[in-house]
């Protein structure tokens, strides 16, 4: 159905994948014959993506995020791409804005700049005044985004449905990545989920574990001038981190570096807590989105891409942090199975192979040396290439790292990512081991051993006295032995069977061969018919049951 509905923007698409030279979603799309689909290089994806326009864009985006699909080429390419578009006319956008507004726009906002600070492939946002005089951001929805969306999102259905149909589909799911995907678009169009997210994140980093909460801002939303396609916040004053000035009163480059590395240690004291003790996170730190503000705080902004982490992943990514600054394969193999709750099997001396030979290259490397981010993509390299399907949260977890590595790399060249959050990783284990009263852990841990210490002699006396008196039972559960008892059942019958048969007809041979009398002769034909009938059952019974081979 979805060729019907949508052939302009069907023949758009296979003009674009032609230009660029790959067509095999051309011969699918038109129901041709196609082969086992493989992706084009890199780059050429990105071209695709950008000439197909802004929905295209915002899949790439989200692609990059998934490194348990794509090597980390391809992560590298597509994590480069930006939605920057023509801004939409500030007619058509005032009258989305007066839409969904509750009351008049005068009544709201004392002014608005009719020119955007930035335009992208959902939105663009625009400074405006209260009329209190506070200064606000208004992250305005395109106008008609919302249709173009719906059209290509079902475009994108119907082609996962075509690809799924192959083996390369069946393999990867596509159906269910690609409805992943689907959903997290639609998502991106209401407003409200976001400022959702960024009041939750500006709840969490108001209590620091590691930093001062006064040092770290996250946009305050007003959710009386908010609704699906307006979003109102605060302003803030500054600039994208990376081409921010710091200031530098002495003109000496002390001051500068003092500066970059307390806003580096910031930066992963903020991420640490994000991702290893709130569970909740920022997944799109890229340098637009963090903001070095004119009075030296730091700014996270756009909270529309979030991730999420259970406690139990946190803790087995915690230990795979150390597995992997320890070079530790078996260790890394363990954890890798645990992320992924595989219920197929898995070759673990395989599996332990190969994560030797990734780490091996970094032996003779230093802490300073290590490129964190590198080393878990190629974590998820490995899973890839033993069929271990990772949980999508841990590509946006993966992304999250390579991002706030990059980041911090670009800000402060002499950064080492391991020293950094060395200290954070020894703190949560600490915490682990004795809660954060440790006089508390203490107290419940003597309890324990107490009652423990209470129970052991009556339980050791009771095991005994059940040995002793000859009542002590096993009582064991092996899988499918049922149905093994039932198969050596009717073998053993079938055995039966087969004798008394043999027999029946030794006996009648025998009767025949010295018979004197009609008698005897009736007898031995009996016997021969009775033979001959339960031979005949015994076939019977084995072709029914499909184990004649």
């Amino acid at each position: 159905m979805f060729l019907t509905q949508t052939v302009p923007r069907q023949r758009e698409i296979i003009e674009v994948l032609f230009r660029n030279g790959w067509d095999y979603m051309r011969r699918l799309i038109t129901l041709g014959k196609a082969d086992e689909p493989q992706l084009p290089p890199p780059a050429v994806l990105k071209n695709i993506l950008v000439d197909l326009g802004p929905v295209y864009i915002k899949l790439g985006q989200l692609l990059s995020t998934r490194p348990d699909l794509l090597s980390a080429s391809y992560i590298d390419e597509l994590s480069s791409l930006q939605d920057d578009v023509p801004p939409v006319p500030w007619a058509d956008v005032e009258i989305l804005i007066r839409k969904q507004l509750k009351s008049p726009l005068e009544e709201s906002f004392s002014t608005i700049n009719p020119v955007p600070v930035a335009a992208g492939s959902i939105a663009q946002t625009h400074k405006a005044i209260l009329v209190n005089g506070q200064e606000v951001a208004m992250k305005v929805q395109r106008p008609g985004i919302g249709l173009i969306v719906d059209q290509d999102i079902a475009l994108i259905q119907g082609i996962a449905e075509l690809v799924a149909r192959t083996d390369f589909g069946q393999v990867n799911d596509i159906k269910a990545i690609a409805d992943e995907f689907c959903t997290a678009l639609k998502a991106e169009l209401d407003f409200t989920r976001e400022a959702g997210f960024t009041d939750q994140l500006r709840r969490n980093l108001s209590e620091g574990t590691w930093f001062d909460p006064k040092d770290i801002v996250v946009a305050k939303i007003y959710w009386e001038l908010t609704s699906p396609k307006l979003m109102v916040m605060e302003w803030l004053d500054g600039a994208p981190i990376l081409s921010a000035t710091i200031p530098n009163e002495t003109n000496k480059d002390t001051n500068q570096e003092t500066e970059r590395q307390r806003v580096t240690s910031l930066l992963f004291a903020v991420f640490c807590q994000q991702l290893y003790v709130d569970g909740f996170f920022h997944a799109d730190p890229h340098p637009g989105n963090i903001f070095y503000l004119n009075d030296g705080r730091v700014a996270l902004l756009d909270c529309g891409m979030v991730g999420r982490l259970d406690p139990r992943t946190q803790q087995i990514l915690i230990e795979m942090l150390l597995a992997i600054v320890d070079l530790d394969a078996p260790r890394c193999a363990q954890l890798t199975l645990q992320l992924s709750g595989a219920s197929k099997p898995v070759d673990m001396s395989r599996l332990e192979g190969d994560f030797d030979r990734m780490l091996r290259k970094y032996f003779n490397l230093s802490l300073a040396q290590l490129n964190f981010s590198e080393i878990v993509y190629e974590v998820f390299q490995v899973a890839r290439n033993n069929n271990i399907r990772l949980p999508s949260n841990m590509g946006l977890y993966a992304k999250t790292i390579a991002n706030l590595e990059g980041l911090a790399r670009g800000f402060n060249p002499e950064i080492n990512f391991i020293e950094e959050i060395k200290p954070f990783l020894t703190d949560l284990f600490r915490k682990q081991l004795v809660g954060d009263s440790p006089v508390r852990s203490l107290l419940r841990t003597a309890l324990d051993l107490k009652s423990l210490s209470l129970q052991f002699p009556r339980q050791i006396e009771y095991l005994l006295e059940q040995v002793s008196t000859e009542t002590f039972q096993w009582n064991i559960t092996i899988k499918g032995l049922d149905g093994l008892r039932r198969t050596t059942d009717d073998a053993a019958n079938r055995l039966s069977f087969s004798v008394l048969v043999g027999s029946l007809i030794m006996g009648a041979a025998i009767i025949s061969t010295n018979a004197q009398t009609a008698q005897l002769s009736l007898i031995s034909n009996i016997l021969f018919a009775a033979a001959s009938l339960l031979g005949l059952w015994l076939i019977f019974s084995i072709l029914r049951s499909g184990r004649l081979r």
